[in-house]
């Protein structure tokens, strides 16, 4: 399908994900960022919930699952991405595996 409206939903999903050695990715409308994260997270679960660029998430910290958190708004100001732009057309954040 590659109507509007299909075209419309995808762009309001952002995808969270685990890549090599201690980095997350954040993919969002053809855009890509990355970030350090704890040593000890192995793998990111479950988004539990995503509010204005603050995202909760269930993840696994060496050999326990715990709840874990991001805040977007520092991350993207330290990039020089205005917060408010970029967050605005984020609907859901989905993990994905690689």
């Amino acid at each position: 399908m590659n109507d509007r409206r299909t075209a419309g939903r995808r762009t309001r999903i952002a995808h969270c994900f685990r890549t090599g050695g201690r980095y997350t990715s954040f993919s969002f409308g053809g855009e890509t960022i990355r970030f350090l994260t704890s040593p000890q997270l192995v793998r990111y679960e479950t988004v539990k919930k995503c509010n204005n660029g603050y995202i909760e998430v269930d993840a696994i910290y060496g050999d326990r699952k715990e709840e874990g958190y991001i805040d977007f708004v520092p991350i993207l100001k330290n990039l020089y991405i205005d917060p408010e732009s970029f967050l605005k057309g984020v609907k859901r954040v989905e993990v994905v595996h690689d």
